[in-house]
């Protein structure tokens, strides 16, 4: 018994820290008209410092992202990434004032087979924000995700966050939103009927929010067949910029 206790926590460890993992991206919250402003794109645990090296078998199978940083009028251009030892570092120059939608997506990955931990066979796709001011600036942030989730910034105040959950350009009532910082800390909401959550910020520190949903719709990707797809919607945001 003892042993079969240790087989099944075992393989519960693999299948939780596999979903622990997520994309996010980094970056200043504030930025300068005609300033390059850099762009890290990371893959790991945000909350245990781990980041995953971009030549490792772990950020090999998650580097075909697509990043785009969209301007204040609504222009979306495509940013090109380059690996780094622990992250892709990519830069975009603010042309004008107003709030920058830092986007990425990640709609391919390969399928994954859990059916043997009785999880079943899914697909991944990964979506990330950021928010960057440029001048005095509070727009939201934009969304552009409709085939999976996203996280709306609408936020006004500098240590209070106000988030809407968005799926396939719906809000998302009832999702479970847990927010990460340092050390292994992390909090767990519930978004309203209208998708929204807010929370405040207390600590001058770096903030990751998640959100996932299953979405149980089967289907194939590269020929082979999966059952679900697993979306993860991440935003990075501080609270002293």
């Amino acid at each position: 018994m003892k042993k079969l206790i240790l087989t099944f926590s075992i393989f519960s460890l693999a299948i939780s820290s596999s979903l622990a993992h997520f994309l996010w991206v980094e970056t200043n919250q504030k930025g300068e008209v005609g300033q390059a402003h850099e762009i890290k794109v990371y893959f790991g645990e945000f909350t245990y410092g781990v980041k995953e090296e971009t030549e490792g078998d772990a950020f090999e199978k998650m580097k075909n992202f697509t990043l785009w940083v969209v301007d204040a009028a609504g222009n979306k251009t495509k940013l090109e990434a380059s690996p780094k030892e622990d992250h892709y570092l990519a830069s975009f120059t603010p042309e004008e004032e107003g709030v920058y939608t830092v986007m990425l997506d990640n709609d391919e990955i390969d399928v994954i087979d859990y059916s043997q931990y009785d999880f079943g066979i899914f697909k991944t796709h990964y979506h990330s924000v950021a928010r960057i001011g440029v001048g005095s600036s509070t727009d939201p942030t934009v969304t552009d995700n409709p085939e999976g989730i996203t996280i709306k910034n609408v936020s006004q105040e500098k240590s209070k966050a106000a988030l809407q959950v968005m799926y396939k350009e719906e809000s998302l009532p009832e999702a479970e939103v847990v927010v990460f910082v340092a050390d292994q800390w992390s909090k767990t909401l519930q978004t309203d009927e209208k998708g929204m959550v807010q929370f405040d910020l207390p600590w001058d520190t770096e903030y990751v929010v998640e959100v996932t949903k299953k979405e149980e719709v089967p289907g194939t990707y590269n020929d082979v067949p999966y059952e679900f797809v697993w979306h993860c919607a991440t935003h990075y945001m501080t609270n002293y910029q």
